[in-house]
């Protein structure tokens, strides 16, 4: 090793990362360069045997990310299965009524989708072309219905099964499991705060949301009733066919979502949605998607391997736990770069840049892991949805139909109340920690 000291390697690697993400380059690439060169600094010769332990050995031979592709598997299959158009016509005509009543349906199927696709740029995909026309087009404010269907969309990355937590797990050495459950009340918290604020926005302004006229929704009891059953079932098998074998320890998360795939599969051909087209368009999807994330975990995981090893994570750690306010401001502290980083960078890098090195923080101030690790996924939704680098936004620009006019001041003005409920919802759970900490306690050890 050179004689490089840690506080300076500390603001080489992290100077060099900001640089290079507010540069515009391509996030694998700037990584993969700040850990190559910082690595040359310190390592010399001996850099290329730890890449490989970090980069190679790491990453590809963890048997817990194999979760990740069976996943996205999951949820792209589900994406042409159908289920959202049943979802919205069986919950139509139930709640389009009520003041707001379609944004609310919006929000209830981005739950229940949620709980099936942890894949961000299927549910915002599948809400904008399923709901959101009908929302437009039945006078709902623009802004209104847009924000609704990012928030509701982005509830995928943080409810189980969530590929976010599937990578959460092996950078902070926790179970996935216990993530998962941890999960779970947090997100269902996040959509009661989203229904609660349009009920009440829509009571007092009820232009932004009219209800349907009765004519519309005038179906006999029997059908409706028949309707919601036939649409809600599918959706609760596939659920239980995951998080319930994880939950009761039959299966670990990577074998759950095995299950799931074939289980998304069947509900596909139930749908009579099936074809080998479909299967292979999916699979190609699959091998794109990961192949992206896994570029970016490579090259995560050999920065951060030189980052720490070079002393870097010791120099942020002391720093971050001097600051006044003892273990909350230090939890601030952190919360603040997270949110931070989610204006500039995705999901993915946060995880693995930032996760490895606060980790050991959060012990340190002696905050409960599973705890932390869920608050830092509850203050990650913000990042989906806060500009510039805002992917629901994206997402939700890119598939919504051009006649209905929605223009990108639309979305970020509709998104802006939702961050600041992610925010109730945080406060909430540092108030109650046991939201987070009840169900992983009550899971089989």
């Amino acid at each position: 090793m050179t004689g490089i000291s840690p506080e300076v390697l500390t603001l080489l690697m992290l100077g060099g990362f900001f640089v290079g993400v507010f540069s515009g380059y391509p996030l694998a690439l700037v990584i993969g360069t700040v850990a190559l060169v910082s690595g040359f600094l310190v390592y010399g010769n001996g850099l290329p045997s730890l890449l490989y332990s970090r980069a190679v050995s790491g990453p590809l031979y963890n048997f817990t990310l194999l979760a990740c592709p069976l996943f996205i598997f999951m949820g792209l299959i589900l994406v042409h299965s159908g289920i959202t158009e049943k979802l919205f016509d069986a919950l139509y005509v139930w709640l389009g009524g009520i003041r707001g009543g379609l944004a609310i349906v919006t929000i209830l199927i981005g739950t229940i989708i949620a709980a099936t696709v942890g894949v961000v740029a299927a549910s915002v995909t599948m809400l904008s072309v399923a709901t959101l026309p009908a929302m437009v087009k039945r006078g709902y404010d623009k802004s209104l219905a847009s924000g609704v269907v990012c928030a509701a969309g982005c509830l995928g990355i943080l409810i189980p099964p969530s590929v976010m937590l599937v990578f959460y797990g092996p950078m902070a050495q926790l179970s996935v499991g216990r993530l998962f459950f941890g999960a779970f009340i947090p997100g269902f918290l996040l959509s009661v705060l989203y229904l609660l604020y349009v009920l009440l926005r829509c009571y007092f302004e009820p232009q932004l949301g009219p209800a349907v006229p009765i004519e519309e929704r005038k179906v006999p009891l029997g059908k409706k009733v028949l309707a919601l059953l036939t649409s809600l079932v599918p959706p609760v098998i596939l659920v239980l066919s995951v998080l319930g074998v994880i939950y009761s320890g039959i299966a670990s998360p990577t074998e759950a979502a095995g299950i799931g795939s074939l289980a998304a599969i069947l509900l596909t051909v139930a749908y009579r949605k099936f074809s080998l087209r479909m299967l292979f368009d999916v699979s190609l999807e699959t091998v794109r998607i990961v192949g992206f994330i896994f570029l970016i975990v490579i090259m995560a995981f050999a920065f951060v391997g030189v980052f720490i090893g070079g002393g870097g994570g010791t120099v942020t750690k002391n720093l971050i736990l001097a600051v006044p306010g003892g273990a909350w401001g230090a939890f601030i502290v952190i919360q603040l770069i997270c949110f931070f980083l989610g204006f500039f960078i995705d999901w993915i890098g946060i995880v693995f840049i930032l996760i490895p090195i606060v980790t050991p923080i959060a012990a340190a101030a002696g905050f409960d892991a599973i705890w932390f690790a869920i608050m830092i996924c509850i203050n990650l939704q913000m990042s989906f949805i806060t500009p510039p680098f805002a992917m629901a936004i994206f997402f939700l620009r890119g598939s919504v139909p051009p006649e209905l006019n929605i223009t990108l001041n639309h979305i970020i003005r509709g998104i802006w109340p939702f961050v600041a409920l992610i925010t109730v919802g945080l406060a909430l759970c540092v108030a109650f920690p046991e939201l987070i900490l009840w169900l992983p306690s009550q899971m089989i050890k």
